[in-house]
């Protein structure tokens, strides 16, 4: 998926308030905006991968503020307020009569967890509006390959799970537990430093993830959604080893478009900007469970 227009000032508002979490030294906020401008006047083009920019624009900030995780403190707040929700979330999906529905349910609320998002202009959420909209999430979903997701990965031995945000990835472990239940080997990826409010291997502890499935990894970069050039040897080994890759969020969408992919990848995201969701041909804050290729 390439950039659109409007994505420039996505960037630079996100970053922004990026800056702004990073530090309270006026001059370090000014050259962090100074260079991401040069940045984005040196990247920004009809070629570039909305994603991508997005990594540069944090190694920015984290360079020039000298903090490396920004939105920790907000992190936590999400991992905290999602576990109290997931005892709700789970007991809808346990409210499924087959094994086929349970799946499909644990995927809606997994969608849903992926409205915990900061700084997109026009997106917000609430963790009261959080409740409401797991309840409400199939109202929302306006691709739904999750019968196809759910046949392929009934016939596969094991599955890589590429996480995106801290709070949602409380969520994630819904779609987990489902996975372990029809007897499949789970390996979950999480980023291997932070960027923007995605969970890392800390978060994952915290929330339990690591005593779910059978194994925690990490990407082995900060890089937003997949770029196979940085990734660790131990991640490309079981990215393409494994038989299915369930890739949540817009990072992942926005980067695995632009691979030419080998098997199959299912998509769960919340389309929360107008590219992505112009680029999936669906409204707005709509839900997106797509298989690919």
């Amino acid at each position: 998926m390439k950039v659109e227009a409007e994505c420039a000032a996505c960037i630079i508002s996100r970053g922004a308030a990026e800056i702004k979490e990073a530090t309270t030294n006026p001059a370090l906020r000014f050259r962090s905006m100074m260079e991401l401008l040069y940045m984005l006047s040196k990247e920004f083009k009809p070629s570039a991968v909305p994603a991508d920019l997005g990594t540069k624009r944090d190694r920015v900030i984290k360079r020039v503020t000298g903090n490396n995780d920004p939105y920790k403190r907000s992190k936590r707040l999400c991992n905290e307020n999602a576990l109290k929700l997931l005892p709700y979330a789970k007991k809808l999906v346990e409210e499924g009569y087959t094994q086929q529905d349970r799946f499909k349910r644990a995927c809606l609320c997994a969608m849903v967890g992926n409205t915990m998002e900061f700084d997109i202009p026009g997106h917000s959420f609430t963790f009261r509006g959080l409740k409401k909209n797991l309840k409400n999430a199939g109202k929302d979903l306006v691709i739904d390959d999750v019968s196809k997701i759910y046949e392929i990965a009934k016939n596969s031995s094991t599955i890589l799970y590429l996480t995106d945000n801290a709070g949602e990835i409380v969520f994630d472990t819904l779609v987990v537990e489902q996975l372990k239940n029809m007897g499949l080997t789970v390996i979950v990826a999480v980023k291997g430093e932070p960027v923007m409010n995605d969970a890392t291997f800390e978060d994952a502890e915290f929330i339990g993830m690591t005593k779910i499935a059978d194994k925690v990894i990490t990407t082995g970069t900060d890089a937003v959604g997949l770029a196979l050039k940085e990734v660790s040897v131990e991640f490309l080994n079981i990215y393409e080893s494994t038989d299915i890759v369930f890739a949540k969020g817009m990072g992942y969408a926005e980067t695995l478009t632009e691979h030419k992919l080998k098997k199959p990848h299912a998509l769960f995201f919340r389309a929360k900007c107008d590219p992505v969701a112009n680029f999936f041909a669906v409204p707005r804050e709509k839900n997106v469970a797509k298989l690919m290729p």
